[in-house]
């Protein structure tokens, strides 16, 4: 992220030191309260609380409420209290960050950078350290020259800025428009040149062949196919890639045209949406247990599996579609690569290809995570597969170049290992990448950056924290579901934009990591099965022949080990959650609301489906679900 982006904290510390010179007491009294409460990191609530307290303790202290620097705490996102100091981390606004240190002794106020900063925040860990050599990553240098908005508003729109961008360029500069040209013309798939042949050399000659092919498609009638007329239109310089009739070559000829003589963001778009590029897919998710029946419920293995698998199915129907629309006779192929386990617990996860349901040209392909002492047998959990992933990516790209026979035109990794597995084959064949995040560790765990070394043995979020810059920073773009995932709200930091900046004490600090202002960002919403989610008053489509064993299991007389619980009052809606037994998922907290209110409990029944617990594991003889 470009450094104007942080350190505009001379303006702010001027606009602090200017409250402290009018309110030098009050401002005391309260810094005091943050620093009593001895070295460590203050939250938001944590602040605007003691603010709040010493309010109604003081009624002096309430002209303190239209200061500069209360609307600072207002967007504080983070302090650091090392006694005299407090640092101050303030967010005016998605993904701009400042910084500033105030000593509570003689209101002295520092605007600090980002790494300054970060070093201040290292003394909780390490305490005031005098070495200087400490490794810092900064990835600003490699995106410097990419253009990028700057409204927060612009996050997540990635292509439509580079669309706008784009346009503006070939508008003021028409010799920019030959590159566009020349990737017309060696545009390729399987060796068959698609788009232009070697009639059309420049911007000139296209043009006036693009207007004799215009003359030419006018006379025919709108759904003639292309084979009647592909040998003319060879002749004119033009190759398959354009239509499958005369009248969506013809759409095609005019956007061109409309580009050539005067681009705008809509029409570029549309057009490069409709030249034919991907044909081959590969989609990168290694852990857990990948598969289509009897997975569900194993460890790390939901929500992920459910989504690429109705990705697929949607992005193959998505594929054919737009590859005969397009004039071409090709069969797409899209791979799921993902782990094979030998000891697969009833599953299919030990067969290495298998064909997903609903689909014709979509297969799983499992390679399996391999030592120097042979392969891994055993599932093992997500947050410890990271001395596997190299060298499960260099075997999965032998089976990728033998199953499509080539390389793939686009590999799209889900989850950090998937993210990092995707990054290492994009490098080695030279291929666009897409990440998929699913979910960022670092979000879920308060201060699991600082204090890494406490989570180290159980989650090995070193690694993972380190991947994801990596895989982020190598991806050519990224698809979230919803701005909030890139870059929060107003109140709240965004995913991604936390790692932004942030340290890793005794192993590296990042000053610039991820700017969360780059067109690679992307949102698309996932979207809905609607043969799955439809309205209540579609009643021919709901799962009738269920509801005898759901009510049976929900309010039958007896408990046993599929489940614990019934209910007394069938007359009550349900408040239903489905999430696996894992702290971060907060369904202890769920159950312990609903338990306390009342009111909840006169209106409501609360149903909690949760994962499968063998308690025996921790010495006792029941087996419980919920």
């Amino acid at each position: 992220m470009p450094t104007s982006r942080y350190d505009r904290s001379s303006s702010l510390r001027e606009c602090v030191q200017d409250t402290f010179s009018a309110h030098r007491n009050e401002l005391i009294s309260l810094l005091s309260r943050y620093v009593a409460q001895g070295k460590g990191i203050l939250q938001p609530h944590h602040l605007l609380d003691e603010l709040e307290n010493i309010l109604k303790e003081d009624e002096g202290m309430h002209k303190l409420n239209d200061t500069p620097f209360v609307k600072v705490l207002e967007s504080t996102k983070e302090a650091i209290v090392l006694p005299p100091f407090v640092s101050i981390a303030t967010r005016p606004r998605p993904g701009v960050w400042e910084f500033i240190r105030v000593n509570v002794f003689d209101l002295n106020v520092d605007h600090l950078s980002v790494a300054e900063y970060l070093k201040f925040k290292e003394e909780l860990v390490d305490g005031e350290s005098s070495d200087s050599y400490v490794l810092e990553l900064d990835f600003e240098p490699f995106n410097a020259t990419f253009p990028r908005p700057t409204r927060s508003s612009s996050i997540g729109n990635g292509v439509q800025f580079l669309n706008r961008h784009l346009s503006s360029i070939m508008f003021r500069n028409k010799e920019s428009l030959e590159p566009l040209v020349a990737f017309l013309r060696t545009h390729k798939h399987d060796g068959h040149a698609m788009m232009l042949n070697d009639r059309i050399h420049n911007i000139s000659k296209l043009q006036a062949a693009l207007a004799r092919a215009e003359e030419f498609l006018s006379k025919l009638s709108p759904n003639t196919p292309y084979s009647d007329f592909e040998y003319e239109l060879q002749g004119l310089g033009f190759e398959r890639g354009w239509g499958d009739t005369a009248q969506r070559m013809s759409e095609m000829v005019h956007l061109l045209l409309d580009i050539l003589q005067a681009p705008d963001p809509s029409t570029l778009e549309i057009f490069l949406g409709r030249i034919p590029m991907v044909f081959n897919v590969v989609i990168v998710s290694p852990h857990g247990y990948f598969g289509q029946a009897n997975v569900l419920g194993l460890p790390d293995t939901g929500g992920q599996i459910v989504y690429i698998l109705d990705q697929v199915r949607a992005l193959e129907n998505e594929m054919i579609l737009r590859i005969q629309k397009q004039g071409l006779d090709v069969s797409p192929k899209i791979l799921i690569v993902t782990r094979l386990i030998p000891e697969a617990k009833g599953t299919t996860c030990n067969q290495r290809l298998e064909r997903v349901s609903g689909t014709e040209h979509t297969h799983i392909l499992r390679v399996p995570f391999r030592t120097k002492n042979g392969v891994l047998r055993k599932w093992i959990s997500r947050f410890d597969v990271w001395p596997y992933l190299e060298t499960f990516a260099e075997d999965a790209s032998n089976e990728i170049a033998a199953e499509l026979q080539g390389v793939p035109d686009l590999i799209i990794g889900n989850y950090s290992d998937g993210n990092l597995v995707a990054s290492l084959l994009s490098y080695k064949l030279g291929i666009t990448q897409c990440n998929i995040a699913h979910a960022l560790e670092k979000t879920k765990y308060p201060d699991s950056d600082i204090y890494w070394k406490k989570y180290e043995d159980k989650y090995h979020f070193s690694c993972q924290f380190t991947v994801d810059l990596i895989a982020m920073n190598n991806a050519d773009f990224i698809i979230t579901s919803t701005y909030q995932e890139i870059a929060g709200s107003k109140t709240n930091v965004g995913q991604y934009e936390s790692h932004t900046a942030f340290t890793l004490p005794g192993l590296y600090r990042v000053v610039h990591g991820i700017d969360v202002f780059h067109p690679k960002f992307n949102i698309v919403s996932p979207g809905a099965d609607m043969g799955i989610y439809f309205p209540y008053t579609e009643k021919e489509k709901r799962f009738s022949a269920l509801h005898g064993s759901i009510e049976e299991l929900l309010f039958g007389a007896e408990q046993n080990e599929e489940h614990i619980g019934l209910l007394v009052d069938p007359s009550k809606p349900i408040l239903f959650s489905m999430a696996r037994l894992d702290r971060v998922k907060n369904l202890t907290g769920l159950v312990e609301c609903f338990g306390k209110s009342r009111k909840l409990r006169e209106l409501v029944n609360l149903v909690v489906v949760g994962g499968y617990i063998d308690v025996k594991a921790l010495g006792t003889e029941r087996k419980w679900r919920r």
